[in-house]
């Protein structure tokens, strides 16, 4: 099969999106090498972040000048005749969004969504970014011959809001990079100790600072607890919340941030760290709850949406609104040891359902189906 990708994200995204794609081409490259897949980039990148192989992934770019200098509508309609001269039979949007024509074109398409934190938290987002994403992710399910839901909760929201057949669904988990599956020496260890200046023992957080990732309230619950929280991610108006409530209860030295944090440094970061917390009002799936169980580190996470998906049977949940419920959780998880051991291992064969051949396959798999 020629296929081809939306990759504006494999080649610009630093975050989720850009994981999930490179992640996922990674996957089908290496598992399903007999295929051809290209990757449809808008515009020449700002650093390298993928390198295509070009022995079955290539990267295509506007042919024109004209689509060159308006790259954007290249993307949402003109990239078609591209797909067509590339003899591709399916097309894949990997973050809610497919070019108009690919009907006319006799093209497949799949399209894979993420979340839509946009109308469950619409106080995030503007008027007009609300009605953009909206429309944009509506068009795209209801133009594509499968969604992809990467979650349950993702699956039943795509229903709910955007009025899709459940029929028309397909979900399919995330995976998470190899460096969180592979062994480090005490020499990585400890360089990676000495660089981020880390204590002996820590609590971790990974993510964007924002208001819906509430990181706010395992700073509280710490303030009375004998530990460090290392929150890693670049921050938003929110940071600044969290830095002010840090000053006003002389807690500077109990909370550590870090930014421009390498894959392998933050996969270290995991496995260093005692326990992992993730407090979050919503996302779509919660790929580093999968990252912190793939590197055998037990998770605080919160009750609510997806997360018991990610998560599985033997993580802590609690209540999203409680400090009280965190500061009991973490001091449950350090002291006991055994529970933790306990927590890890079990973590550990839970988080194994999403391992990288298991996703391959199922992705193959509709892809397979739209072309009998």
């Amino acid at each position: 099969m020629n296929i081809g990708f939306e990759a504006k994200r494999v080649f610009h995204n630093k975050t989720g999106l850009g994981n999930y794609s490179r992640d996922l081409i990674r996957l089908l490259s290496q598992y399903f090498p007999e295929n051809n897949y290209y990757l449809y980039n808008p515009k020449d990148s700002k650093e390298i972040l993928f390198t295509a192989n070009n022995k079955n992934v290539f990267e295509k770019k506007p042919s024109t000048s004209f689509y060159l200098k308006f790259y954007n509508l290249w993307r949402q309609k003109g990239i078609v005749n591209d797909l067509k001269k590339d003899n591709i039979t399916l097309f894949h949007g990997l973050s809610g969004e497919l070019p108009a024509g690919l009907r006319s074109k006799n093209i497949k398409s799949i399209v894979t969504i993420h979340d839509l934190i946009f109308v469950r938290y619409p106080h995030l987002y503007s008027f007009f970014d609300r009605k953009i994403h909206f429309y944009k992710f509506k068009k795209a399910a209801q133009q594509a011959d499968l969604v992809i839901a990467i979650s349950e909760q993702t699956k039943n929201d795509i229903i709910e809001f955007l009025k899709i057949e459940p029929s028309k669904i397909k979900v399919i988990y995330q995976g998470c990079h190899a460096a969180f599956k592979e062994d480090y020496s005490e020499k990585e260890y400890k360089e990676v100790t000495t660089k981020f200046g880390l204590p002996e023992k820590f609590l971790l957080n990974v993510g964007t600072i924002e208001a819906r990732k509430n990181i706010l309230l395992a700073v509280k619950a710490i303030k009375n607890i004998d530990t460090t929280l290392v929150i890693v991610g670049n921050g938003t108006s929110y940071a600044k919340e969290i830095k002010d409530y840090i000053a006003q209860n002389n807690l500077e030295n109990k909370v550590l941030f870090l930014k421009n944090v390498s894959i392998k440094e933050l996969s270290i970061l995991y496995k260093l760290a005692q326990v992992f917390i993730y407090p979050s009002l919503y996302e779509g799936f919660g790929i580093p709850i999968i990252e912190a169980l793939y590197s055998k580190t037990p998770v605080i996470t919160t009750h609510c949406g997806v997360f018991p998906e990610a998560g599985g049977p033997n993580s802590v949940y609690i209540n999203p609104t409680s400090v009280d419920e965190m500061e009991k959780a973490i001091l449950k998880l350090l002291q006991n040891e055994d529970l933790c051991e306990e927590i890890t291992r079990k973590g550990w064969e839970f988080v194994q359902k999403f391992n990288d051949e298991n996703i391959a396959n199922e992705i193959i798999g509709v892809y397979k189906s739209l072309q009998n």
